[in-house]
């Protein structure tokens, strides 16, 4: 049996709960009545930690989303993405907590969000979450 081993960083491992949603500035879609739309943002530079070791995890988070009364300004999407920074999660966790609060903030028809980050010690992984409107 392998035993689980605590190591030290010099520097504090953020817990998730300082990650706030009030920095997302909803704005509105000016064509809602006219046409739906199909959204694809991408923040190529996602960093945030790996909430054992603290060694940074990188990637590229991909939002796609059809809106239903608002888009997201992306100025805000961006300050909401460097949140995570210094915040200790694993890559499964990271696609739902953005999928969360943008779904509770935007209120779209559907959003999928991506996480493809990038390869430590040889393994690549892709997360994907999905949320349609009922």
């Amino acid at each position: 049996m392998i035993e689980n081993k605590t190591y030290k960083t010099h520097y504090k491992i953020e817990d998730p709960s300082i990650v706030k949603t009030d920095l997302l500035e909803p704005i509105e879609y000016a064509y809602k009545s006219k046409r739906s739309i199909d959204i694809t943002i991408k923040q190529p530079e996602y960093t945030s930690v790996c909430p054992m070791t603290g060694l940074p995890d990188n990637g590229c988070i991909t939002i796609k989303y059809q809106p239903g009364e608002t888009i997201v300004e992306l100025k805000s999407l961006k300050y909401y993405l460097l949140q995570f920074r210094n915040v200790g999660m694993f890559y499964e966790h990271v696609v739902n907590k953005i999928l969360d609060d943008l779904v509770h903030v935007l209120k779209p028809l559907r959003m999928e969000v991506t996480g493809e980050f990038t390869p430590r010690g040889g393994v690549s992984s892709i997360a994907t979450a999905v949320y349609e409107k009922e």
